[in-house]
């Protein structure tokens, strides 16, 4: 019986292994998508202080604001992930 326990358990901790290892791989993701995110929003900050017709303000704007929704995203994105990589 002993045998079979340890035989059950291997699998929980390769799978709790497999869960870490992603959840790492996924941070560095998060990582380098945040300072992709960075270089946009800086970016559209300094479009939206040139001198833009309105067309283009409407634009810039909008890159403006997409930017900030997806770093607002990442930072939910990563919060969980340190929350999953501390179980």
């Amino acid at each position: 019986m002993a045998g079979k326990r340890g035989l059950q358990s291997r699998p929980k901790l390769q799978g709790k292994a497999k869960v870490q290892e992603n959840v790492a791989h996924l941070r560095v993701l998060a990582h380098d998508l945040s300072n992709a995110l960075e270089a946009i929003l800086q970016a559209s900050y300094l479009l939206s202080h040139g001198k833009l017709e309105t067309e283009s303000k409407r634009w810039a704007h909008l890159i403006e604001k997409s930017s900030e929704d997806a770093a607002r995203i990442n930072r939910e994105m990563r919060k969980l992930m340190r929350s999953l990589g501390e179980e």
